[in-house]
């Protein structure tokens, strides 16, 4: 690798010199992630996992894909850039995580205008950490110079996970029935959907994200980039121990578009408004930006980052499982009769 240099290439903007380094400085962070499974090392052509079929009679590979949007604005603007590397892997799990599945490997992109190791060390430090927390592994990834086409000082992260699941226990929606119980989980925040119209509502730049305020005991910067929940382990606890029949995970489009997803023809879903978790970060901007209620449950997960759908008579033990798992859950709804989609009462 030391006798690759392309002068020619360099004073084109992309310095390959660079991506060694910073293929060197993330090794440490990959190795936190292995799990068994991993085959071969990071830098060859391609990540390789070893299935553990035998573990399951009908195994069935359930794969997600995301990016962190515009939420990293504010890691440009903080010059902060280890915590977004979760928001990715999180946006990626979750949603595999709804469909019963477990997560096996992940894999990121990161394109940047210019390669500045260190921060690329930062990014993938919180790549590494989401996989932890979910129980993954980064069997790899690419990291592209992109001169010329976004400001040296910025990057793009999207990320793409692979998981497995057995396929007679798979979370589909066919076992939705009338009378289910809603659950919903706490968000831990924003996470890392609607931004772009939180940094309208904010005129988000350098010096708006280190507004403190009373409500959030923090600056609207650090409130921002509080990474995304991840919800892996607590949901394959509760999955091993209760029947689960639907999960949302709530992102971009919050409950109007997410919750009727896990929903079949002929089901309400109808969730009490006040018996969900209440977080002062969507009081803020929806009072900042004179946001209409219906557009902020339209957008935010206002405090509920999941709602899950069990019998009625497994809810209480679902709620403990999930609290014994460090979440915070409650009861807010139960399913009925109706059209298809989400009654916010």
């Amino acid at each position: 690798m030391e006798k690759s240099f392309s002068e020619s290439y360099a004073k084109a903007g992309v310095d390959v010199t660079a991506g060694y380094e910073s293929v060197e400085l993330i090794k440490s962070h990959v190795k936190r992630t292995t799990i068994p499974g991993v085959l071969g090392a990071i830098g060859g052509f391609g990540g390789m996992f070893e299935l553990p079929v035998s573990e399951y009679k009908n195994p069935v590979l359930v794969s997600g894909t995301d990016g962190v949007g515009t939420k990293l604005k504010i890691a440009f603007l903080m010059d902060k850039h280890d915590t977004v590397g979760i928001d990715c892997v999180a946006m990626c799990v979750n949603d595999i995580a709804c469909s019963g599945a477990k997560p096996l490997f992940f894999l990121d992109y990161i394109a940047c205008g210019k390669n500045y190791p260190k921060k690329i060390e930062q990014i993938v430090a919180g790549v590494a950490e989401g996989c932890v927390q979910s129980g993954c592994a980064l069997v790899g990834g690419e990291t592209a110079e992109h001169p010329g086409l976004m400001p040296d000082d910025e990057y793009d992260l999207a990320g793409f996970t692979v998981g497995i699941g057995e396929k007679d226990k798979l979370v589909s929606g066919e076992n939705l029935a009338v009378g289910n119980a809603l659950i919903g989980v706490a968000s831990s925040g924003v996470h890392s959907n609607g931004f772009s119209l939180v940094r309208k509502v904010f005129n988000i730049n350098a010096n708006t994200v280190k507004v403190i305020y009373n409500d959030l005991g923090k600056s609207l910067g650090e409130e921002l980039l509080t990474p995304t929940r991840i919800y892996v382990k607590p949901l394959l606890a509760l999955m091993e121990k209760v029947n689960v029949n639907a999960i949302s995970h709530i992102t971009g489009g919050g409950f109007y578009e997410n919750v009727p997803r896990m929903l079949n023809d002929g089901f309400t879903a109808v969730i009490e408004k006040d018996k969900c978790f209440k977080m002062p970060i969507f009081n803020l901007i929806q009072q900042v930006g004179g946001i209409p209620e219906r557009d902020m449950y339209n957008t935010f997960n206002m405090g509920t980052g999941l709602v899950i759908a069990v019998d009625a008579d497994k809810a209480d033990e679902a709620v403990r499982i999930l609290q014994d798992n460090g979440e915070k859950a409650t009861v807010i709804g139960e399913i009925k009769a109706g059209e298809k989609g989400v009654e916010l009462c």
